[in-house]
């Protein structure tokens, strides 16, 4: 299989251009020129071809990544002729010496070639922003986790995710109670009934998300929902630009048995909401089948920064779209006995002062 690395070069003054999140709109950063991404075919410039996958250096435990095993592969810069190294699921990257956009073609194109592409609408610097103030205020958090140059490392990717639909019949059956409490000069009563309650409906689904990268957590990635998928588009490499992008390593059926217990939790809250007038409802039973299932692939739009302290990783990640993120942060000892021991000092020593000048 032939692959092509891509970039996307201005029609006015021939600079590499980017997908600008708040024009919406391939932007040049030189003359300003904007540039519809639906319209942006004739814009590409194929500047290397290799075949296959190539060869790369054999690598493990990528320190400060987060893929545990893979290949590195390299690739020559149609701008400035610098060496731009990706892993193998790569499928954006930018040149790191001079910030040219690129997009591995091949990797997103035949079985690879997402159905859908939400674009980012948030830009980096809205990201930094949401980060800081995250951080902002925690006199504990270690040092590393507020250095500005460490905040500009905040990386825009598009994640691949599957999109699982169906339709589903759900079965419940509840245990619930009703509850009534009285009082008389002498005693106080509660009375408890006891209920079955059955329910049954029939619920469809379309876009549940998955993520089909294994070096990402479906938990930090569920955190960050919903994506609004009325804003989604049709697949353009344009979207890419200026980004970095992966594509899929787990297979969708891989992924099936995780939205499959999404839809199925889904059915059962849906189906509890509906049981009411009770002190207490409880699910005992249940019988969901799901039919007419569906599946689409797509890329959404996630800003990322990852941060290695005491061996440990800790992910910041903001919904490129809705702005909605998950943030875990740690706290340094060191620093919680200074501040405790400032804190002391500061009120002893007036204390100690009065008593001396009594």
């Amino acid at each position: 299989m032939m692959s092509g690395l891509i970039e996307f070069k201005c029609p006015e003054c021939g600079a590499p251009i980017s997908f600008d999140s708040e024009a919406q709109s391939l932007k040049c950063p030189y003359c300003d020129s904007e540039i519809n991404p639906a319209s942006a075919d004739e814009l590409k410039e194929a500047e290397q071809k290799f075949e296959g996958e190539p060869s790369g250096e054999e690598w493990a435990g990528f320190e400060g990544g987060t893929l545990e095993e893979g290949r590195l592969v390299s690739f020559v810069c149609g701008s400035c002729g610098g060496e731009i190294i990706a892993d193998e699921n790569t499928a954006a990257s930018v040149c790191p010496f001079c910030d040219s956009p690129v997009v591995m073609s091949g990797r997103v194109s035949g079985v690879y070639k997402p159905d859908l592409v939400i674009p980012f609408k948030l830009d980096k610097q809205a990201a930094k922003e949401r980060y800081k103030r995250h951080v902002s205020g925690k006199l504990f958090l270690p040092k590393e986790f507020k250095a500005e140059g460490h905040i500009d490392e905040i990386k825009g990717i598009y994640v691949p995710f599957w999109l699982f639909g169906a339709d589903a019949d759900a079965a419940v059956s509840f245990r619930a109670t009703k509850q009534r409490i009285w009082s008389d000069s002498d005693y106080n009563y509660r009375e408890t009934l006891h209920y079955s309650v059955y329910r049954s409906a029939s619920l469809s689904f379309e876009n549940v998300p998955v993520d089909g990268s294994r070096s990402i957590s479906d938990s930090v990635m569920e955190s960050i929902e919903p994506f609004d998928f009325t804003q989604a588009v049709d697949f353009n490499e344009a979207y890419l630009s200026g980004f970095l992008a992966d594509k899929y390593d787990v297979l969708s059926e891989d992924c099936f048995g995780r939205a499959s217990d999404r839809m199925r939790t889904s059915c059962i809250r849906e189906v509890e909401n509906t049981v009411t007038g009770y002190s207490t409802r409880t699910a005992s039973s249940e019988k969901i089948s799901l039919k007419n299932t569906s599946i689409r692939y797509a890329l959404l739009p996630v800003w990322f920064l990852g941060t290695s302290w005491n061996g440990k990783r800790y992910t910041f990640a903001m919904n490129g779209q809705t702005g909605r993120f998950v943030g875990d942060l740690p706290m340094d000892k060191k620093q919680a006995a200074k501040w405790t021991a400032l804190f002391w000092l500061a009120s002893f020593v007036p204390a100690f002062l009065i008593l001396l000048f009594l």
